[in-house]
């Protein structure tokens, strides 16, 4: 009787536990699902991206590599889209971001300021993948006044990041976009990490060429424009952007790994 009255208690006692370690399992699962609130963007925004394919669509991609043409040769950047590792690589040199540290790698004799290399490797890669670039984490946004150019007013949406995010979190970016087809027409953004520029002054680039890959429109080309008084002027130099390749496959690390003779920047 007492082996018999023992064997309830010990199978009470495992039952007991057994809803315990259920009861943290769910309890845990609960917690992790409020600490990872889903982002929400501006409804002008959404109507932006969804003009350009749509956010879901961008966020299933894992690479992305473009080429441009220069004076000096070929440049082709290639960027891993989740972790944001990226090469930016032409004949005269290598700029990288393994994850982790930016490097560069002189290719010529020439001097060259490899301090600049952790704003240069992802600088045009940010530039191209407008808007999509501006669905971020660490953003916040806010309407700003429109920009009438020629006759057309182009609604506005400022973007600022939170302290932390990226290595000039005191940027202020503003896409206007044609308030008839949602797409991005313009871009308006500060400089904050050359020497003697108005860190406030907005400079501005034109997106009005776009082009089809993998179902999303990303710039055929982007052209650069004077400006005055944080509004554009003059037409001034346009970039064109070839043999781009849109990847729902990551490139390996080795693609972003400092060579031997590369240098990491501090």
């Amino acid at each position: 009787m007492k082996n018999y009255i023992f064997a309830i208690a010990l199978l009470i006692s495992f039952s007991a536990c057994k809803q315990n370690t259920k009861t943290e399992e769910i309890t845990k699962t609960v917690e992790e699902v409020v600490e990872t609130p889903a982002v929400t963007y501006p409804d002008n925004l959404i109507k932006v991206l969804d003009a350009h394919g749509g956010i879901e669509k961008w966020k299933s991609m894992k690479s992305l590599v473009f080429t441009m043409e220069k004076p000096d040769g070929k440049e082709v950047i290639t960027t891993n889209l989740i972790s944001r590792e990226g090469l930016v690589d032409n004949p005269k040199e290598s700029i990288g971001f393994d994850g982790e540290k930016a490097w560069f790698l002189n290719k010529t004799k020439g001097d060259y300021n490899g301090k600049m290399a952790k704003f240069k490797y992802n600088l045009m890669f940010y530039f191209y993948a407008m808007p999509f670039i501006l669905s971020d984490d660490g953003i916040n946004y806010a309407d700003a006044e429109p920009l009438v150019f020629e006759g057309v007013t182009y609604p506005g949406i400022q973007v600022t990041y939170n302290a932390g995010v990226g290595e000039t979190p005191e940027d202020r970016y503003v896409l206007y976009y044609n308030p008839t087809t949602y797409q991005m027409e313009w871009l308006g953004y500060t400089v904050s990490f050359v020497p003697g520029i108005d860190k406030k002054e907005l400079h501005f680039r034109r997106y009005n060429n776009w082009q089809e890959i993998n179902g999303l429109l990303l710039p055929k080309t982007i052209v650069g424009y004077g400006f005055k008084d944080d509004k554009p002027t003059d037409a001034k130099k346009s970039t064109a952007f070839i043999d781009v390749q849109l990847s729902d496959e990551a490139k390996g690390s080795s693609t972003f790994a400092k060579p031997e003779k590369g240098e990491f920047v501090e």
